[in-house]
């Protein structure tokens, strides 16, 4: 049975990007309206062993996946094909979740040599088993986000693979229109997402090469999808949902300066403080929000440098 989808505010996803969809971005990128956030995919043998000891401790698998209950709607994203291991991690994570997403889009080597993310593409026996594991397993609405194919010769994997995420309850998909060998590389190919939205009957999001509101309504005209995902045009730029929104609605948005940004970023810092985020990751989210700023090389390097939230705060103020 295929379960509802929440209400969504909007047509504007934040997409799941290991590294940097940490829970203070998340919830900054909420706040400037993105309509969907997703966690940084998560292997599901960690969600399983982390859960093991957070038990034992009378804790829950949320000091391990963290987040804010005001990032909701919310969605966690899980990779991996062990398929007893992927049933355990869903009924672990359900309660706390208000969509289970899975990856079969990450092309990373790493990712691909375990199994997992894209390489499933060329699996689909597997990954029907991975679809029914998923659906079974929980009363939580599945998604699920991948690439088009592997290599160029094999660009139209996803369409067999849609069919049967829809065949076997997935609620809505993602397509990134690169392959796996692409990287992000290259140009992503919109018409394969319009080719994925005249072939199956739920939800299209439309994800790739959208850096401004003119990008978001183009692919949305072009192609036909739902909804939009945004992963690296939101790197350092939470306004860009505000934009898209307003753009959707009126065909006009709201324009920000440089010293807006690195307000925004002060939001960032101040809701980091709840979280545990490394200093280094902080300070790459500071150098995604310093691009453009002028001296920004200069300031990358006093980023590189500092060796304390307090010294990441001066060297922004000083960009401001």
């Amino acid at each position: 049975m295929r379960r509802s989808l929440p209400n969504f505010d909007g047509r504007a996803f934040l997409a799941p990007m290991a590294g940097v969809s940490d829970p203070a971005l998340r919830l900054l990128c909420r706040r400037w309206g993105a309509s969907l956030v997703v966690t940084e995919f998560t292997n599901i043998h960690s969600i399983v062993a982390q859960d093991s000891i957070l038990c034992s401790t009378g804790q829950s698998i949320r000091q391990f996946l963290e987040y804010s209950d005001l990032e909701r709607p919310l969605s966690v994203q899980l990779f991996g094909s062990n398929i007893d291991v992927l049933a355990k991690a869903v009924r672990i994570v359900e309660p706390y979740f208000d969509i289970i997403d899975y990856n079969m889009g990450c092309p990373a080597p790493h990712i691909t040599r375990q199994m997992a993310g894209a390489a499933l593409l060329q699996h689909e026996s597997v990954t029907r088993e991975i679809f029914r594991t998923l659906a079974e397993s929980t009363d939580k609405p599945i998604t699920l986000k991948m690439r088009a194919g592997v290599t160029d010769t094999d660009r139209h994997l996803f369409l067999d693979i849609a069919g049967t995420a829809q065949d076997e309850g997935i609620c809505m998909i993602t397509l990134h229109p690169r392959t796996a060998s692409q990287g992000y590389s290259g140009k992503s190919d919109w018409s394969l997402i319009r080719l994925l939205k005249d072939n199956v009957r739920i939800p299209v999001v439309g994800n790739g090469d959208i850096t401004s509101p003119q990008d978001a309504a183009d692919m949305i005209r072009e192609t036909g999808c739902d909804y939009i995902m945004i992963g690296r045009g939101a790197m350092g730029n939470p306004f860009l949902f505000r934009q898209i929104n307003e753009y959707l609605k009126s065909g006009s948005y709201s324009t920000f300066t440089i010293h807006d940004r690195i307000q925004a970023f002060f939001e960032y810092l101040n809701m980091s403080t709840h979280y545990k985020i490394k200093l280094s990751s902080i300070k790459s989210q500071a150098m995604r929000f310093v691009k453009g700023v002028d001296g920004a090389t200069r300031l990358r390097d006093m980023i590189t440098a500092a060796s304390s939230l307090g010294d990441l705060a001066r060297v922004m103020k000083s960009a401001a």
